[in-house]
């Protein structure tokens, strides 16, 4: 496996349940700002044998951007399912939802 997948993976499964992050923060992340695409590849490819939270990543805009009506679904309902609010055309506000790895979450107050 190349050193780019591998870090890849290692971010995506770092992403907590309730959060979401884009393909190219993905790609950054793992040393290649302009590989999202190649994210997407190994979303597709690897997801199912790594067991990958793959419905936590999302498009640039926070828009879902699977556009099989199931599979499309299937990640909102995941998504909802964590707690995070996805509107009736697919998006997930970044602002509130968007994690960044090496930051500190912040402390929620009851």
């Amino acid at each position: 496996m190349q050193p780019f997948t591998e870090r890849v993976i290692g971010i995506i499964r770092s992403i907590p349940e309730g959060k979401v992050m884009t393909y190219g923060q993905v790609a950054a992340h793992a040393g290649s700002p302009r590989a999202a695409r190649q994210v997407v590849r190994i979303l597709h490819a690897m997801s199912a044998a790594h067991k990958l939270p793959w419905h936590r990543v999302v498009n640039a805009r926070g828009e879902i951007a699977i556009r099989d009506g199931d599979s499309r679904t299937q990640q909102m309902l995941y998504l909802s399912g964590e707690g995070v609010e996805v509107g009736d055309e697919g998006a997930v506000d970044l602002s509130r939802y968007g994690y960044v790895p090496g930051e500190p979450e912040p402390a929620e107050f009851f």
